[in-house]
Order: structure tokens, then C-alpha cells, then sequence
């Protein structure tokens, strides 16, 4: 599976499963680690209607409860179509870069 089956939600999708690459996090720590990271954070609805996305896809997963806040973690299956999609992007940009060059 790739992203780009997301279509034009694939890049919330990616920021999501970026943030949890380095661990569970529930909903509002995604929220601050995407927007630490991109410098906007994802409103409420194209947060969760990520999650849910990724959920249903099987690349991530909701773990227990923990004080009314629900952690998400990254599934094997996430955590290679995070690798994948990353390299994919990682070979687009190097060729722009060098159309345009930059490099």
C-alpha cells in the first residue's frame, strides 16, 4: 500500500505517521509535534480524519486509553509505507533539485 492511494490527504496522512515514527503519541501530541514541525498544526478535523484513514489502512493503531486520551502507534505495515513513500520522496526532490539546479 502506498500513500498516494490517500490521494489528496496523503500529506496529513504522511505528517502522521512521521510524528509516530519515533513512538506513540495521542492526538494533540501529533498535533504539536506536526506543527513543530511544518509550522502549522493540523486542525482537529484533518487530524483525525487522518488517523482514521491510517487506522483503516492498517498502518497505524489505536492502543489503550491512557487518562482519557487515546495513543496511536505506528504497525509494521506503517512503518514500512513511511519507509517507502520517504525514499520515493526523498528521489522526486533530489531530481528537481538537480532540474533545477541546485545541486
Amino acid at each position: 500500500m502506498s500513500l498516494s492511494e490517500l490521494g489528496r490527504f496523503s500529506e496529513p496522512g504522511l505528517l502522521v505517521l512521521v510524528s509516530l515514527a519515533d513512538g506513540p503519541k495521542h492526538g494533540y501530541a501529533i498535533q504539536e509535534d506536526i506543527g513543530r514541525l511544518t509550522g502549522n498544526r493540523p486542525g482537529p478535523g484533518t487530524l483525525y480524519g487522518a488517523i482514521k484513514r491510517l487506522e483503516e489502512r492498517g498502518l497505524i493503531e489505536a492502543l489503550a486509553a491512557q487518562d482519557r486520551r487515546k495513543p496511536y502507534q505506528l504497525t509494521p505495515v506503517g512503518r514500512q509505507t513511511l519507509q517507502a513513500e520517504l525514499e520515493r520522496t526523498r528521489a522526486v526532490a533530489a531530481v528537481g533539485l538537480r532540474r533545477l539546479a541546485v545541486t
